[in-house]
């Protein structure tokens, strides 16, 4: 859907998303609740492919509704992460938790 540039007369400018058939002449502003008018722009064309597009929507959608964590990251079934040891000297300077 085209994205539509609106201004109210305080000068708050914002974008709106609508169908090309139903977008309308003025809205209310989100900032002052003032009539805005819709503003002429450059179109806002994207050459973004459809796996932009998906990456774009699962990005947003986790905005709004994250996924739940069930358990913590590489834990294996048995619900246990392990140790990662490592032989590095200087690994044995830094602190533990």
């Amino acid at each position: 859907m085209p994205l539509y540039a609106f201004r109210c007369p305080e000068g708050t400018e914002f974008d709106r998303t609508y169908p090309m058939s139903e977008v309308p002449a003025s809205v209310d502003c989100p900032a002052c609740g003032a009539t805005a008018r819709r503003r002429m722009s450059a179109p806002r064309l994207s050459v973004a492919g459809s796996a932009a597009y998906r990456l774009i929507d699962s990005t947003t959608a986790t905005a709004h509704e994250p996924q739940v964590v069930t358990s913590l990251p590489g834990a294996g079934p048995r619900g246990g992460a392990g140790a990662r040891v490592t032989r590095n000297p200087l690994h044995q300077k830094l602190p533990r938790p």
